[in-house]
């Protein structure tokens, strides 16, 4: 039986953030199921994450990009971690799906159509979310802007059928029993791969 394949993006810029221990979290718990993985900090990665000409002219991409692009190609699962900051996602991990999900690479247009064929079909996705307020008000006032923009019109577009969602807040208010609560819960996500 092949091993599952899982990808692990923190989009968090602060290395002390809770965001990298739920990243670890769910590493031990996918390395406790003897998954293979491999991860990508975006804050380590050396690249300008203004995609300058949209897709009118290509912008060469550096190195740790093309390192990520071969990443996700590999994997069968990928997990993004990251706070949802003003409905959306933070601005360096905006830039990296700027610039890594390209055309060609993540999904091709048709000619003279509205359609696309999606690169990425087969794949699986988790997002792990913290936030400030509580989930359901994000979930029911909110309308869960960035869940939306990654899932459906990130993910989605590019192939990614199976997009599961977790949602962790309110995170400013926090005790460290609840925060430890979490960690469990996210090591047992990765220990079942999903």
């Amino acid at each position: 039986m092949n091993k599952m394949k899982i990808l692990i993006i923190n989009g968090h810029p602060d290395k002390e953030s809770f965001n990298y221990g739920l990243s670890d979290a769910y590493k031990n718990g996918a390395e406790k199921s003897g998954a293979e993985i491999r991860e990508i900090n975006i804050c380590e990665l050396d690249f300008n994450p203004n995609l300058q000409f949209g897709y009118r002219k290509r912008t060469e991409l550096e190195p740790d990009l093309l390192k990520a692009q071969e990443n996700l190609k590999w994997a069968d699962h990928i997990v993004w971690v990251y706070p949802v900051w003003w409905g959306s996602v933070p601005a360096i991990m905006k830039g990296f799906l700027d610039r890594v999900l390209l055309p060609g690479f993540a999904f091709k247009k048709r000619e003279g159509s509205v359609w696309w064929d999606k690169y990425f079909k087969g794949k699986t996705s988790r997002l792990i979310c913290t936030m400030d307020q509580p989930t359901w008000y994000y979930r029911l006032i909110n309308r869960s802007p960035s869940h939306s923009a990654m899932k459906k019109l990130t993910m989605n577009f590019i192939g990614v059928k199976s997009v599961k969602i977790t949602s962790i807040g309110p995170l400013r208010l926090s005790k460290e029993e609840w925060r430890k609560k979490w960690l469990k819960k996210v090591e047992r996500i990765g220990e079942q791969n999903k």
